[in-house]
Parts: C-alpha cells; structure tokens; sequence
C-alpha cells in the first residue's frame, strides 16, 4: 500500500495503492500512520513523495464513496482529514515527485508538500471536487490556498479544470517541470538541500509559514459537520455516481 526506502537521510515514501493510488479508509489510515513514523524518525532528514506508475494520485475513491454510503463518509473523512494535516504539518522537508495524474485530493497531497517537482507527460492536475459535487473540508481549503497563487485559486475550485504538468507549472500548481526520468532523482535532489537546514530552523519557519492556513481551519472547523452531512447526503451520491457514468463514457 505504501512503500518506503531510504536514501541516506532522504525517506522515499511511494502510494501503492491499486490503479491509480485511490485515496480511501486504508490508505488514508496507512499514510497518517507512516508521516506519524517519519515525523519522530531522527535519521529522517526530509521526505519524498510520490506515487506508481501512471499515477501520483486520482483522489478519492467515489466507489466506495457512492458504495458504502454515510457510513463510509463518517469513516473516511476524519482520516482524510488526519493524513493530510499530517502532511501538511510535518516539520520536516517533504517533496512531492509528482509522476502523473494528481487528481482531486490527489492533487491536495501534493499542495499539502513544501516544493512540487513534476514529470512531464501527458497526465492531469486539478480539484474537480465541485464538479464531483462534493464540497471541499476546511483543512483542503487552505491547503490549496498555502499553495496555489491566488490569481489562479478562484479558477482552479470553481472551474475544475485540468492541466496538463506545463500549464500546471505556468499557473503555478507545480514549482519545477522534469523529465519523467530524472524525477526521482531532481525531487531527492530537492529534499537533500532542504534537510541540510539545520533541523530546528526548518521547522520554525516552516511552523510560520503554516500556521496561518492551520489556524484558519480550525476556525472554519464548524463547517466539518456540515460538509460529511453533503458528502453522505442522497444529493452528493447521485452527483458523484453521475460523475463517474460521465467518466465511463469518456473512456
């Protein structure tokens, strides 16, 4: 599911997670556990991230979504929830190796990062959750706001709209463009430098940088009740069972 190696004091950690690194209760669950692992990890220096084969991640499992109903959703947001500020919190350097499609809360993994080094290649990024019809958690919310300029916030939530790694990186969703084969390697690179800032200096700024967006969440914390009730509501599930038809059709 989720598969780590280590290079010197740079951890690999790489989604192995069916097709396409679909985000659900086990995954969710295993990723919080394993950033909890590498936060106390003393030989950690910094993280990479990155997903398998044609996929970084594709976001949320709507399957088992529209499947297990709001049973499901009460299980599946709050680790969502959890893995994702565990990410975004981490007080050590995590890169995203972004190796293709970023998709969804796919693509909130790799905002959640502090630098986003992509492949080129003919795969997506973007938050298409409106056009899913699901309403983003506060937390995702200022996640994409700590990390996509604001010029392009306003388009990329309310449009949906996909881009390709280039425009990704001209809208500023993506900090560097790489060839596919020298992803890993640029990305290392990347995290080699950050985590030879002396360890307490990297975590305060990045804790400066952070708290801001964290705080806000957990003043919009009271719209987390009101936003499961639409992600379990009948309404949410005919809209994303709509959705993946769409998908289907398209091919």
């Amino acid at each position: 599911m989720i598969h780590r190696e280590q290079q010197g004091s740079i951890a690999i950690v790489r989604l192995e997670h069916g097709r396409v690194n679909a985000l659900d209760v086990e995954l969710c669950r295993e990723l919080g556990a394993r950033l909890a692992e590498l936060r106390e990890d003393p030989d950690v220096r910094a993280v990479v991230l990155t997903g398998t084969g044609s996929s970084f991640s594709a976001g949320v499992d709507l399957k088992r979504l529209v499947e297990g109903g709001p049973a499901y959703v009460e299980a599946f947001l709050p680790l969502l929830h959890e893995a994702l500020q565990a990410l975004f919190d981490l007080p050590k350097p995590v890169v995203a190796a972004i190796n293709g499609h970023a998709i969804a809360g796919g693509y909130l993994l790799a905002a959640a990062c502090d630098w986003r080094v992509s492949a080129r290649g003919g795969f997506k990024l973007g938050v298409p959750e409106l056009s899913v019809g699901v309403p983003f958690p506060p937390l995702a919310l200022e996640v994409l706001r700590a990390a996509v300029p604001p010029q392009t916030l306003r388009e990329l939530i309310f449009a949906g709209r996909l881009l390709g790694p280039e425009e990704a990186l001209e809208r500023g969703l993506v900090d560097e463009l790489v060839p596919s084969d020298r992803l890993l390697e640029r990305a290392c690179a990347v995290a080699r430098r950050l985590g030879s800032v002396p360890a307490r200096t990297f975590e305060l700024t990045k804790r400066q940088l952070r708290q801001p967006a964290l705080e806000r969440a957990e003043r919009h914390a009271s719209f987390e009740l009101s936003v499961r009730e639409v992600w379990a509501s009948d309404e949410a599930r005919r809209a994303v069972q709509a959705y993946l038809e769409a998908l289907k059709r398209k091919g």
